[in-house]
């Protein structure tokens, strides 16, 4: 019996694919990668999705202050200069209702989030959590800068 389950569950395996989304130059890549200060009282903001096997079929959208910054899948990210010393909400879509994280900024400074899959009760949702700078960089390094602007909604109500 259990050896019937297990054939079932690695043939399932084969059908689940991979998403994915547009990816921005290797010159905007190489540019956003050499994590230069933001400009004029900005602060930088990189959003990245780590490139874990879980959750890897799904995307899930991502918005900074209720403006879609666009849609992950495994392995990518996203960086949007946004203005300093202000909070700002990073939201992701997740179940049933999207998650937020607040992030307090300081102007000239980089901040670093990792959205990541939880697998739900029927799909997999999506949560934030702000990471260090080595961690965030690290990850960054590895991952492929994301075309922006593809989100279900082009803005979030944030409550």
């Amino acid at each position: 019996m259990s050896k019937k389950i297990i054939f079932t569950l690695l043939l399932s395996l084969g059908f689940v694919g991979c998403a994915s989304v547009p990816k921005a130059d290797q010159h905007a890549s190489d540019t956003v990668k050499q994590f230069t200060a933001p400009q004029n009282g900005n602060a930088g903001i990189y959003v990245y999705r780590s490139a874990s096997v879980k959750g890897a079929a799904l995307k899930k959208d991502v918005w900074v202050d209720g403006e879609c910054l666009g849609e992950t899948s495994r392995g990518v990210f996203f960086y949007k200069e946004v203005l300093g010393n202000r909070n700002h909400t990073i939201s992701t879509e997740s179940e049933f209702s999207p998650n937020h994280l607040e992030i307090q900024t300081e102007a000239g400074k980089q901040y670093f989030v990792q959205q990541f899959i939880k697998m739900g009760a029927f799909t997999g949702g999506a949560n934030l959590k702000q990471v260090d700078e080595q961690t965030g960089k690290q990850a960054v390094s590895e991952y492929a800068f994301a075309k922006g602007g593809n989100c279900s909604k082009a803005t979030l109500a944030l409550k």
